[in-house]
């Protein structure tokens, strides 16, 4: 058995961490975990793998009372468009499910047990019962801003910034992160409006989509789903406020010097013509 070394630092708030390490631990073993995360991740994100899991499993919820009863007009859309209320509950396909198999099988090579696991989870999800609840809250944002039409007003006030529409169609993918946690639901939020204002205004539509993701990257460092999750994974409870004024004007800086490329790419030769992704 490898025996266990006692190692103390000192975290940014000053308290002594005190952990133990085992020294002459296979260094395999460590990496075998991330392998195993590694290739569910990478399983779940294949098409094919997706459309396997839906098949076996997928129960669509219709929220009766919304569904179809707010209707998105012009110049949001095209032409007006009912708006649905479903969710699709594809838990299978979902990729936390994948990363949730991962883990267990991870605990397995570590030598967890059935009980052990199940323990270490419970403790687990009430250390980051906090966190959770931000989270849930942060998604009922995303989907209180679309249904409300808050994310159409958003979008057509930049709209009327003309041809500093770049710069600020890109900031507009930067505020869907910050306040959803999510590029993709940014991307979902705004990703049409984009599209519809671009052509409204004369720039490209792919243009404009790429910057909305890539505007949005910049704002994953102050979503409050990252900062909070970042605060339990490394016990700074309570300092999520600090971490936010920290990398707050970063986030900004970083978004605006996106925006600006994105301009450079919307007017200014030999730049027009070129799509940055995010």
């Amino acid at each position: 058995m490898p025996e266990e070394i006692a190692v103390t630092a000192v975290g940014r708030d000053g308290a002594a961490v005190a952990t133990t390490v085992a020294d002459g631990e296979p260094v395999w073993k460590a990496w075998v975990l991330w392998l195993i995360l590694t290739v569910f991740v990478f399983l779940w994100g294949l098409p094919q793998v997706k459309t396997a899991l839906n098949a076996l499993f997928n129960a669509n919820y219709t929220f009766e009372g919304l569904h179809r009863m707010i209707v998105k007009v012009p110049p949001v859309v095209a032409a007006p468009t009912p708006e649905a209320a479903v969710y699709a509950f594809n838990i299978l396909s979902m990729t936390g499910t994948g990363i949730l198999l991962s883990a267990i099988l991870a605990g397995v090579v570590m030598g967890f047990g059935p009980v052990a696991l199940v323990r270490e989870y419970g403790r687990t999800i009430w250390k980051v019962r906090y966190s959770l609840l931000t989270i849930a809250a942060m998604l009922g944002l995303g989907y209180l801003t679309r249904y409300s039409g808050l994310d159409a007003s958003m979008g057509l006030a930049f709209a009327q910034t003309g041809v500093l529409y770049p710069l600020f169609g890109t900031l507009l993918g930067w505020l869907g992160v910050a306040l959803t946690g999510s590029d993709t639901a940014s991307n979902v939020l705004f990703g049409g409006l984009q599209k519809i204002t671009a052509q409204q205004i004369g720039l490209s539509p792919v243009l404009m989509a790429a910057a909305n993701s890539s505007g949005g990257v910049m704002g994953k460092m102050i979503d409050a789903q990252s900062i909070v999750v970042a605060s339990t994974a490394t016990n700074w409870f309570g300092h999520e406020g600090d971490i936010l004024r920290y990398v707050f004007f970063h986030s900004i800086a970083l978004a605006v010097l996106v925006g600006l490329l994105v301009t450079l790419q919307a007017y200014v030769p030999p730049f027009t013509g070129l799509v940055i992704h995010g």
